[in-house]
């Protein structure tokens, strides 16, 4: 990563507990590297006895439902991406049994030049109960985790619609944090293909053409880098933008996505499209004023139906689970 300066390195902590975490780590919405968090897990121990030794900890915890697992040729050297032409994926998906999977890595590991493979955030609690009872995070003890296994591969940069706290098992990996406000300057993919789930920057930031994607130097400026050993976790807040590199040939994350602030609320992402649809392509005098409309409706810090009584203000009343079902109703019955 010579092309430009090195980057900084995310502040790092230890001897983190859920007072800190919850209340001076997480209001800073700041990424953390909490070294050692789960270094007593059982599986983090099986997983520096050796890569057989953590597969054979694996099938002793059992799986009891199917995965699913993506899988990319040799020639894109472990990189989950697009074609060239960005009308596809480059990588294929199956579904089997996870003791296969596992199988079938070790096998392709063993070729000069592999395939890149990975079962991707599969819920632990019902893929194996076992491995989820021996395996917990004192911090976030009512959240779902989820499983990442895989070869060498690299994720795009992305970004959650949640807080994640992900957790490195076996292997090594290496991420790259960009702030959310970096948006402009990561040259994003299409909005309705993506490899994560959400627009992805089609920068390689190992290798970026800075003639094709002259901002990302911009960007290049806030990024902060880290590698997590096994037992490491990293703490990465709502919205930041990451990209993720798997570097060994056995390589096991656990990770924790929470957060959404209301139970059946509208998909934000959704709202995107919704908007992008209804906005993007009107005359810019146009756009200027549903920017106004947006931001004084979604995005103001005051209450936009402060003046009105209780009984009127209908959409803008507080939050309710009724408010929200009769919003999504009406917005369904606009929709069609």
């Amino acid at each position: 990563m010579s092309w430009l300066s090195e980057p900084p390195h995310i502040t790092e902590s230890g001897d983190i507990d859920c007072a800190r975490f919850h209340d001076d780590i997480r209001p800073a919405a700041k990424p953390i590297v909490m070294r050692g968090l789960v270094a007593d897990w059982p599986s983090v121990a099986a997983g520096r006895t050796g890569d057989a030794a953590m597969v054979a900890y694996l099938y002793a915890c059992g799986a009891i439902k199917p995965v699913k697992a993506i899988a990319a040729a040799p020639e894109h050297k472990g990189r989950f991406f697009y074609n060239d032409d960005l009308t596809r994926l480059n990588f294929v998906s199956g579904q089997g049994n996870l003791g296969h999977f596992l199988q079938d890595l070790l096998l392709e590991n063993e070729k000069a030049a592999p395939g890149a493979m990975a079962v991707q955030s599969e819920v632990l609690r019902a893929v194996s109960p076992n491995f989820t009872a021996e395996n917990q995070l004192a911090l976030l003890p009512d959240v779902d985790a989820r499983i990442w296994i895989g070869n060498r591969a690299r994720v795009a940069i992305h970004f959650d619609l949640t807080e994640n706290v992900a957790c490195n098992v076996a292997g090594h990996r290496r991420f790259m944090l960009f702030p959310p406000d970096q948006i402009a300057n990561l040259y994003l993919g299409p909005l309705e293909l993506t490899p994560a789930g959400t627009p992805c920057s089609l920068v390689d930031p190992l290798n970026p053409d800075l003639a094709r994607f002259p901002r990302f130097a911009e960007a290049w400026k806030h990024v902060q880098i880290a590698m997590l050993a096994p037992g490491d976790a990293i703490y990465i807040p709502y919205g930041w933008w990451h990209g993720v590199d798997s570097l060994d040939p056995l390589n096991i994350l656990v990770n924790y996505w929470w957060n959404n602030p209301h139970e059946g609320m509208a998909p934000p992402y959704d709202a995107l499209l919704h908007a992008v649809a209804a906005y993007r392509h009107l005359p810019a005098e146009q756009r200027a004023v549903w920017r106004s409309i947006n931001d004084y409706f979604a995005f103001s810090d005051f209450d936009p139906g402060a003046h009105l009584p209780d009984v009127s203000k209908g959409l803008l009343a507080p939050y309710s689970p009724q408010l929200l079902t009769e919003l999504l109703r009406k917005l369904r019955a606009q929709l069609g």
